[in-house]
């Protein structure tokens, strides 16, 4: 590891944003000491159509613009771009909170005619980043789904999840939630480098055994695979969340797309030097010669023999491990249109 590189966070510097004619970029040292700042927003909607032919979610719903955790090849980090900000350190350390996404998601429930379909919590970025223990927005949503006999579905990698049992727990009675931890790697050095800020891999296995333990459908998302640097582990990590409980896992490999290829190539080069330009060839070698990958359904294939044997390591896992996977539908059918207060648990 560069002993120059800022640890605890993924972003080494404040990349350039694309859309910015000028540009600041502050000291080194500036960048290091800068702490996390939060401001409120006012959204005039909160859920979002996902129109994207390769994705199953059919609705996301973010509570918050930016993320703690740090992750140095989160993929949201360009859309901090149009709010004016960085894709690098900005993108950690200046959060944008959505306080009104409860009202807002209750006056979409009620609207007329609407149609009830799994939203996805976190389709950008996490809704249970460290901000969330303050400021509590992902579990006033979840008792509005709760309330409304709606169903959702939560990606993360944090165990604050765990927080919300008392709600979850009667929401998976109904059929009405699934839980999804990313869990890259099961290394636990590897971790604290790449997704510095993120639950530890104790804490992220605890958590879907706890789950499990009460009735949650809990799965596992390894994204992204990173050729070089957690590939490896592909086995060892289905096979740890099997144990753990998981019922169902998907898999990402990696894509560096617009400023998120700066970021990871500044990152792998602070703290993984003498893997890095392997890395680097590796994920190009996936790519047609590129980082990053736009054009849909390609994007989560890859191509070539490394992205060949990802993908066969996988199946593999999925015999070994999860032979009895099969696909999980959350339940529409008892969805009130309005509140019921027998339902309220607080």
């Amino acid at each position: 590891m560069d002993d120059n590189s800022i640890k605890g966070q993924g972003a080494q510097r404040n990349e350039i944003n694309r859309f910015d004619r000028y540009t600041f970029e502050p000291a080194p040292e500036d960048v290091e000491k800068a702490k996390t700042s939060f401001t409120e927003v006012f959204p005039k909607s909160i859920v979002n159509p996902v129109k994207s032919p390769d994705l199953m979610m059919e609705y996301s719903l973010n509570p918050y613009q930016g993320c703690e955790h740090g992750c140095s090849y989160c993929f949201a980090r360009p859309t901090h771009e149009f709010w004016g900000f960085s894709a690098g350190t900005d993108f950690e350390r200046k959060i944008m909170v959505k306080k009104n996404a409860p009202e807002l998601l209750e006056k979409f429930f009620q609207k007329r005619n609407y149609v009830p379909k799994t939203i996805s919590l976190s389709g950008n970025t996490d809704c249970y980043q460290p901000a969330e223990r303050t400021f509590e927005i992902t579990r006033k949503i979840l008792q509005l789904c709760l309330d409304y006999r709606h169903p959702v579905s939560i990606l993360t990698k944090n165990a604050l999840v765990l927080r919300d049992l008392d709600i979850l727990k009667p929401l998976a009675e109904q059929n009405l939630v699934s839980v999804s931890f990313s869990i890259p790697t099961v290394n636990e050095e590897i971790r604290r480098k790449m997704e510095p800020r993120t639950s530890s891999v104790y804490n992220k296995l605890k958590a879907i055994e706890i789950l499990s333990e009460n009735k949650i459908p809990t799965g596992v998302m390894v994204a992204p695979v990173i050729p070089g640097l957690t590939s490896d582990e592909s086995l060892t990590i289905l096979k740890s969340v099997s144990e753990a409980g998981a019922q169902s896992f998907g898999y990402i490999i990696v894509r560096l797309n617009d400023t998120v290829e700066p970021v990871f190539i500044n990152w792998i080069n602070a703290n993984f030097p003498e893997r890095a330009q392997k890395v680097l060839n590796l994920i190009r070698s996936m790519r047609g010669g590129h980082l990053g990958e736009k054009r849909f359904h390609e994007r989560y294939k890859g191509e070539g023999n490394i992205a060949g044997m990802i993908h066969d390591t996988f199946a593999l896992g999925k015999r070994k491990f999860f032979k009895n996977q099969e696909p999980r539908n959350l339940s529409t059918e008892n969805f009130t249109g309005s509140k019921d207060q027998q339902l309220r648990l607080f």
